[in-house]
């Protein structure tokens, strides 16, 4: 179908939902992104301006959309060096270090992993999350270090965008972290099953509730190692199956295993620190941050359809840390 710079034009061929329709039409373009244009009115159909997505459209509506011209991503570009795992010309894997904060946002205008990518990639980086997160299809917290993936172009964007929200229930992504835990979990090996929502008295904080806008969140771990003489901590293995704020935090505090050093979720549990050798806890001090790392990802291409799978070893601090607890003996 040929159709003028700027303008998409096609007739429904179902009875569908809008986006539905659109994005069945013109499969290079994601669902999400036509349903971004749907709300900022540059939809019509048959000549009526539709800002809801679920707009039901019949057969042989004409439907058109304004395609605005591509805009330049706001944050500004910043050469950084980026600890790069893999990368071609529909996506890029880093390994994030701790203390980089993913996107811009109030207070992180600079100095983040998108005004780095920008830098990196130029104009090459998908547009569906925004300008102020282009490419950005799931993120880490600042102080959580390890695997991310980038999407450089839409189509890219949406076929990862469609493993993540499918939590790996298909069997096409993987996400497993490394954390240390205060004490040691009962059960060698579980599943956390509590929905997360925001806390209704600190806004910067994510809580287990059974609240109506609680999401459900899943998280498996398992025991990898026992720390200290007698038990101090645990090494843990967490995989997630869903992927909300701060999750393995809040679901590790609150099978009562919060994440050391964890300021937030673990403050509760800092005379603890007591417990441990000089050692370890100059080693605590110098991580600052929590005991959490990204370690492993994987993920089907959305072109090539090809496994890919990446792993991060714990970073220097994280391993320090490791290292102390395994010598750690209160006893001696």
């Amino acid at each position: 179908m040929s159709v003028p710079s700027q303008l998409l034009e096609t007739s429904s061929t179902a009875a569908d939902r809008l986006d539905k329709a659109l994005a069945a039409a013109f499969p290079d373009m994601s669902r999400a992104r036509f349903q971004a244009l749907i709300a900022e009115g540059a939809v019509s159909v048959e000549g009526e301006t539709v800002t809801e997505a679920k707009h039901k459209v019949k057969p042989g509506d004409l439907i058109r959309v304004v395609l605005p011209e591509a805009a330049a991503a706001l944050p500004a570009a910043e050469d950084m060096a980026l600890s790069i795992i893999f990368e071609d010309k529909d996506l890029i894997v880093i390994d994030k270090p701790a203390g980089l904060v993913v996107h811009p946002g109030a207070g992180n205008e600079t100095g983040t992993l998108v005004n780095a990518l920008i830098a990196h990639c130029g104009d090459s980086l998908s547009g569906i999350g925004g300008v102020k997160r282009p490419g950005i299809v799931h993120r880490l917290d600042k102080d959580t270090s390890g695997l991310l993936v980038v999407a450089k172009n839409d189509k890219t964007h949406h076929g990862l965008s469609e493993q993540f929200a499918a939590h790996g229930r298909d069997g096409r992504l993987e996400r497993s972290y490394l954390a240390l835990v205060w004490g040691v979990p009962e059960r060698r090996q579980g599943s956390v099953v509590a929905a997360i929502d925001r806390s209704t008295t600190n806004r910067q904080k994510m809580e287990v509730s059974k609240g109506a806008n609680a999401r459900e969140a899943v998280t498996h771990y398992e025991v990898l190692e026992v720390l200290g003489k007698p038990p101090v901590a645990s090494l843990v293995r967490c995989v997630l199956e869903t992927g909300r704020t701060h999750q393995i935090r809040v679901h590790m505090a609150h099978i009562g295993h919060p994440l050391l050093g964890d300021p937030v979720y673990g403050a509760g549990y800092r005379t603890s620190a007591k417990k441990l050798t000089e050692a370890a806890r100059e080693a605590l001090n110098t991580l600052n941050r929590q005991a959490l790392h990204a370690t492993s990802l994987g993920f089907e291409h959305p072109r090539t359809g090809r496994r890919m799978q990446f792993e991060s070893p714990a970073p220097e601090d994280f391993g320090r840390l490791l290292a102390c607890l395994r010598l750690n003996n209160t006893e001696a």
